[in-house]
């Protein structure tokens, strides 16, 4: 496991180094020129390497799980869930604990940060047949013209996993975003279907048929309406066998065999911890249910946005949701906290492999996930709503070797991770992408005077419903209408227990967000696509 606060080389900056001996180590170590950032007088230059060699940047490791909460983390003060090397990774970095996803949905989230564009840009408005345009903006393609390996292990979900395909049928389709070293696999529910490397391997070693059977019956009760998600049992395989495990095995491998002349951009997609919650059971030994925290356990409170109350209603007609007790929450609960407890094991050995390797002190290392999990707070499962549960995601941003980590609450999103990245690069920007890189902020450190300073506003859109926030409110729409049905104060009510869409009170307020801010999303927002999506799918 990667080093720990009683090694040896566990990092200088607890020791007594200064702020310059800091910026001064990192010119050497990554060739960055950073005294741009810092020092009086100085210009502030749109590449930051004085090495315009690619063999001169850094590599860059982004580590990306699907649907991991954001405050389902140790160090953000979780009372119970087991992530000491993800706490660790913090410890060492810049961690921005008011991210949002740009979409609260896999494939809208994964296209907005691989194009740098908004959902209502792309077109990506749901997890159905509409996919980005693979010969559109790419900071992957981008990143690989500056002279980069680019490399991915995991689930991408760039189109739609369904069906008897097989991934290895796609890889075009990825060389085409950019990718030029490919391992894709899928979600563990679409692993009961689609072919992939994991798949192979399961047949190889004699547990396809164990594995494919517990995701069918998994498949089937979500069908049938007997699906008890509180009841997952645990996966039936060995835990090295795991498809996170697997993931997170292959990205050791891979890291201790790359021998190739070029900074490498590395993306790790662990599929999980998404549901189904079959977490192994020695992992879910570690946790005890009566320590699981309850949430929020009423249901959302009149009035109710449309697209909340088409959830609860499902959820309620399938699940039963409503009955459920506190110790069934609790107990699905445990068994997620026990997958991300299984990630986090892996993130400790990808690290360890690239200290192995002599690879730490040159690779910067971005942690965050496509959306959040309700886990049956509110009453509500998974993620396609805007509160706040399904829409803040982790980002912990560690650059080389680490430094001495602190918080950040600014206003950020996966576009900004993105602009982030491709500025670690020295590659060229997404064009007119709404994304702006938090380089300058990260290296200025926490007594930066933008340490705490983000966008005035996000923006999270799924199914035809656009969300905008800034430091203080939240509001919501439907697109189509272009009618307010969510409006909440996060200084006042951050739980977002009350829906203040009909206090004319506040009317000036919500006027005033609409006409400087949605009103500049809907002026963007490709209409064709949007239509294309609602006439084929419906609403939802």
């Amino acid at each position: 496991m990667y080093s720990s606060e009683g090694s040896d080389d566990y990092y200088l900056y607890q020791q007594n180094i200064g702020r310059r001996e800091f910026i001064e180590g990192l010119i050497l170590l990554g060739g960055l020129t950073l005294a741009s950032y810092f020092l009086p007088g100085c210009l502030r230059i749109t590449e930051p390497f004085a090495d315009k060699s690619a063999a001169g940047r850094p590599n860059i490791l982004l580590i990306f799980p699907d649907q991991h909460r954001g405050d389902y983390l140790h160090y953000m003060g979780h009372p119970s869930i087991i992530t000491p090397n993800l706490d660790r990774l913090a410890s060492e970095s810049v961690s921005f604990t008011r991210c949002s996803t740009n979409s609260p949905l896999c494939m809208p989230a994964r296209a907005s940060l691989l194009t740098g564009q908004l959902v209502s840009e792309h077109g990506v408005w749901s997890n159905a047949d509409l996919t980005a345009n693979r010969r559109g903006p790419s900071h992957v393609r981008n990143i690989r013209d500056a002279g980069y390996h680019t490399a991915v292990v995991g689930k991408t979900h760039l189109y739609v996993h369904s069906g008897a395909i097989d991934t290895k049928n796609h890889v075009h389709e990825l060389n085409d975003w950019g990718y030029t070293d490919t391992h894709e696999l899928t979600g563990p529910r679409a692993s009961a279907n689609v072919d992939s490397p994991y798949t192979e391997y399961m047949a190889e070693e004699g547990l396809l048929d164990t594995h494919r059977e517990y995701m069918s019956n998994y498949n089937a009760a979500i069908k049938d309406g007997t699906l008890r998600p509180w009841d997952d049992p645990p996966c039936p395989l060995p835990t090295e066998a795991h498809l996170d495990s697997y993931t997170g095995w292959q990205a050791v491998d891979w890291i201790n065999n790359y021998k190739g002349d070029k900074p490498f951009y590395y993306q790790v997609c662990f599929p999980g911890p998404h549901d189904p919650y079959d977490s192994p059971a020695e992992y879910r030994a570690r946790y005890k249910i009566e320590d699981m925290p309850f949430g929020i356990s009423d249901p959302p409170q009149r009035p109710v946005s449309s697209l909340v109350q088409y959830f609860v209603t499902d959820y309620e007609k399938k699940y039963h949701i409503q009955s459920w007790t506190e110790e069934q929450r609790q107990q699905m609960k445990l068994a997620y906290c026990a997958k991300v407890s299984l990630i986090d094991h892996y993130i400790g050995e990808i690290i360890s492999a690239l200290e192995e390797n002599g690879l730490r002190d040159n690779t910067w290392i971005i942690y965050t996930s496509d959306h959040g999990d309700m886990l049956s707070d509110r009453r509500l499962l998974q993620k396609m709503v805007f509160f706040e549960e399904a829409v803040n995601v982790p980002c912990i941003i560690c650059p080389p070797s680490g430094v001495q980590g602190w918080k950040s609450d600014a206003n950020i999103d996966h576009l900004d991770i993105t602009a982030t990245i491709l500025e670690i690069a020295g590659a060229q920007q997404l064009a007119d992408s709404e994304g702006r890189s938090l380089l300058a902020k990260i290296l200025a450190g926490l007594d930066g005077a933008s340490a705490n300073e983000g966008k005035e506003v996000i923006f999270s859109e799924v199914y035809g419903f656009s969300m905008v926030r800034n430091e203080r409110y939240k509001m919501a729409i439907d697109d189509a209408s272009q009618r307010v049905v969510e409006f909440y104060d996060l200084l006042e009510d951050p739980k977002e227990l009350r829906n203040l869409v009909n206090d004319s009170s506040i009317a000036s307020i919500k006027r005033e967000l609409f006409d400087r801010h949605m009103t500049r999303l809907l002026e963007h927002q490709d209409k064709n696509r949007l239509n294309q999506y609602l006439k084929k799918n419906g609403r939802l």
